[in-house]
Order: structure tokens, then C-alpha cells, then sequence
């Protein structure tokens, strides 16, 4: 932001934004002129006409962005959102205290207690890929399969609050042998203790990734379009992975990234291991709404 300043004379203002309706809130209110937004936001935004398209002739750097991150069915020929970076979604283990391997996300709470985030669409799309089904399924018959695999778990589960920044903490201090969690809580995991190991299970893994986009009503579009540009060249793109530790979607940019971290398994895990690995996409109204009955049913079992 600082490089950004000093070469075009604009001043950049970072606002921290906590949940995904924040997001939507500030956008409606017209807040910023960027935003990095995840991925199952944008096919609504874009329906809402919460977005603005993206003159390209001002981001001639989206041609670093790699071919398998282009055209997305969420925005189809990128109109209105750019990649910017993405990771996996797997299984942090205490391999010293689970003696059967585990290597599938139905080995899920085969052993002691694990650590769950409260998130609804996370938690049911883990629970849809141990059962054999896709993370973005809408079939009642499916959704129920999962509810079922959830609900036997249930008697063994620390329910993690979105509040915290990690879910590390339970695996660290004892209270939990396995958690699901983010390749960015699985660098804390690996700092804090040798022993907490992160897989990908064999059903594949679930990613996540983030896109720029550009509000509607933005004042300063052409300037927007121009910070974008510029977090697109590689050498600032390759910053931003060098400080965050995140996978970008910059293929030009991986020569600047420290070596450490690009051959990081856990921050670019190799091809084999993205093998069957699913995008969370957005659901249908139906499919939103039976994804909430689920939820509610699992978190009230029991009470």
C-alpha cells in the first residue's frame, strides 16, 4: 500500500472487515473501492448488481493470473472479479496421539475429541465429502447422509467459535487430537508443535480462494482498477505471499517468492494432492435454505 502511494499519489486506507455480511454491508454502503471477497459471495453480489464490471484495458497485468483461475462459472469471463489467492481446506492431526493413520475426511473424529468451527457451510461440506458427495450438493437425500455423519460425531465435538483467529489452540493444549482447519492454521500448527501434522484427505481436498473486486458506486474506479493492476504485477503479488504466507493466483509471480515457501507443501501443495479437490461455490435459495435446516438439526440433537 506504501509502494502504491508513493508511485501514484493516492492514499490507501485498509478497513478490517470480520464476517462475510460485513462484507456485504460495507459494499451496499459504499465504503471502499476494492475488496478481496471470497469466492461463494460473488455470483450473488454480482445478481444483486453490488459490482462493478472491470475495464480491463486498465488491468493489463491480469495476464500474469493463471489459466486454471480464469473464466469461473460463479463470473463467467472474469468480469467483475479477479483471482488473487486461494489455499486448502484439511485435516490437522495430533499424529502422536492417533495411532491409525489417517487419510480420509471419514477418519473424522475416529479418536478422541475434535475441534469443529462453527460454520455451517464449512462443516457440512467436510461432512458431504466423507459420505462420498460433492461439497457443493443440494440433494435432501445427500444433505441427510451428511446430517447423519455429523450427528454421530457430535457426542465427541469442541464446537470452535468464528471469533477466534485459529483453531490451534485445542490441538496444542491437549483438548482435541483432530481438527479441520486452513492451510494458514496449519503453519501455526506446525510452529507451535511438530507433532500436529496437516492432511489432505484422499476424497480431496476443499478450497477456498479470494477474489478482487471493485464495489458499485466506487468514485475512484479508473484508481481502483490501477491498484489492482499494480497488486497484480509479480513482484508485489509475490510480496503479499512472502508476508501472508498465502498461495497466489499470480503464475508470473512465483519466481519472487521466497523458495521456503513456494516449495511449502502446505502453501502449494504439489498437483497429486489436489486431485478431486472442490471449490465451495455458492448454493440456490433452496439449497441455502436446506443447508440451514441441517445446521439447526445438528446443533440442536442432543439438547
Amino acid at each position: 500500500m506504501d509502494a502504491f502511494e508513493k508511485e501514484h499519489g493516492v492514499k490507501v486506507n485498509y478497513l478490517g472487515l470480520a464476517t462475510q455480511e460485513s462484507f456485504i454491508e460495507a459494499i451496499r454502503n459504499r465504503k471502499c473501492d476494492v475488496y478481496v471477497m471470497g469466492n461463494e459471495l460473488i455470483q450473488s453480489l454480482i445478481a444483486d448488481a453490488l459490482l462493478t464490471q472491470i475495464d480491463y484495458r486498465n488491468v493489463p497485468n491480469f495476464k500474469n493470473i493463471a489459466a486454471n483461475f480464469r473464466d469461473p462459472s460463479y463470473d463467467p469471463k472474469n468480469r467483475y472479479s479477479i483471482p488473487f489467492r486461494w489455499g486448502t481446506t484439511g485435516l490437522l492431526v495430533r499424529a502422536d496421539t492417533i495411532a491409525a493413520p489417517i487419510k480420509r475426511w471419514a477418519d473424522f473424529g475416529m479418536a478422541g475429541k475434535s475441534a469443529l468451527w462453527e460454520m455451517s457451510r464449512h462443516v457440512i461440506s467436510i461432512a458431504l465429502k466423507a459420505v462420498g458427495y460433492s461439497v457443493n450438493s443440494e440433494s435432501p437425500m445427500e444433505l441427510e447422509a451428511a446430517l447423519n455423519f455429523l450427528l454421530k460425531l457430535k457426542p465427541n465435538l469442541i464446537i470452535w467459535p468464528p471469533s477466534e483467529s485459529s483453531i490451534v489452540s485445542p490441538l496444542i493444549d491437549g483438548r482435541a487430537t483432530m481438527a479441520y482447519g486452513w492451510s494458514f492454521d496449519a503453519l501455526l500448527a506446525r510452529a507451535a508443535d511438530p507433532n500436529i501434522v496437516y492432511i489432505l484427505p484422499d476424497e480431496g481436498a476443499i478450497l477456498w480462494a479470494e477474489s478482487l473486486v471493485i464495489g458499485v458506486g466506487s468514485e475512484r474506479k479508473a484508481t481502483a482498477e490501477a491498484y489492482i493492476n499494480f497488486m497484480l504485477r509479480p513482484e508485489v503479488s509475490a510480496q503479499v505471499s512472502n508476508i501472508l504466507h498465502f498461495a497466489t493466483a499470480n503464475e508470473a509471480a512465483r519466481p519472487w517468492i521466497e523458495s521456503a515457501l513456494a516449495n511449502d507443501p502446505i502453501i502449494f501443495p504439489p498437483n497429486e494432492c489436489l486431485k478431486n479437490a472442490e471449490l465451495i461455490l455458492q448454493l440456490s435459495p433452496k439449497g441455502a435454505k436446506l443447508y440451514s435446516d441441517i445446521w439447526s438439526r445438528f446443533l440442536g440433537a442432543g439438547k
